[in-house]
């Protein structure tokens, strides 16, 4: 990730290239993004250290470039958009987003909400790669390679089931409820979101327990579920 790297996704030319003149002024990077589709891609391949986003986009709602960016990324995203209505600001933040912001917009605001994320973003990634590694009984994550390992074999996990397995992984011993691991993972814990958690679990447990013995994840019933301390 460049630290300085900002992606400006927004539809109307004359906004990304305002936003785009006003970082380059204080020193970021910037990359711009015309549509939902090119937000979602720039994102993936140039792994910028914040995202703006403006929700009216020509190819697709805001809200949907949220939901997908927040499938495999934890990146933070700030919404820069027109639509002020209380309604807009609850259902970005529920689908992810990390801060809202209406225009006409303060610069000096904009700039700080920024630095704000970028702290914070820096600041979990260190935490995490101090602890950069996860045992339990036959069980191996290695964080900052985001590899799997059962029993020395190397796991393949899709980039949902890895994002599942890492939140179980950090709250060891504990109950995560439905709820819980549907907004971390989803950003929302809809009816349909839930359904697609069990499937993503029932796939997750056939890969690393599979064979063997040891079961690293409980279901508690109607509630959740909890990463069984083996080592304990």
């Amino acid at each position: 990730m460049d630290n300085e790297l900002v992606l400006v996704a927004d539809g109307d030319r004359r906004i990304r290239n305002l936003i785009n003149i006003t970082l380059q002024a204080h020193d970021y990077k910037c990359i711009t993004a015309n549509s939902g589709e090119s937000a979602i891609l720039l994102t993936s391949t140039n792994n910028p250290a914040t995202v703006l986003l403006e929700l009216n986009l020509p190819d697709m709602d805001g809200m949907e470039v949220i939901r997908k960016i927040r499938s495999w990324s934890d990146v933070p995203i700030v919404v820069v958009s027109t639509r002020c209505e209380d309604n807009d600001k609850v259902m970005a933040l529920d689908e992810g987003a990390d801060d809202y912001v209406t225009k006409p917009y303060s610069v000096e605001e904009l700039l700080a909400r920024i630095r704000v994320l970028n702290r914070r973003y820096t600041r979990r990634i260190m935490e995490t790669s101090a602890a950069s590694v996860f045992h339990n009984g036959g069980l191996r994550i290695d964080y900052a390679s985001n590899c799997v390992y059962v029993n020395d074999k190397e796991v393949h996990l899709t980039p949902i089931e890895y994002k599942i397995l890492c939140m179980l992984s950090h709250n060891c011993g504990k109950v995560l409820t439905h709820t819980d691991i549907t907004k971390e993972v989803w950003g929302n814990s809809w009816e349909s979101t839930v359904i697609s958690l069990r499937t993503f679990m029932a796939t997750l447990r056939k890969k690393i327990e599979t064979g063997h013995k040891q079961q690293y994840i409980y279901t508690h019933t109607s509630v959740g579920y909890r990463m069984v301390n083996i080592n304990s």
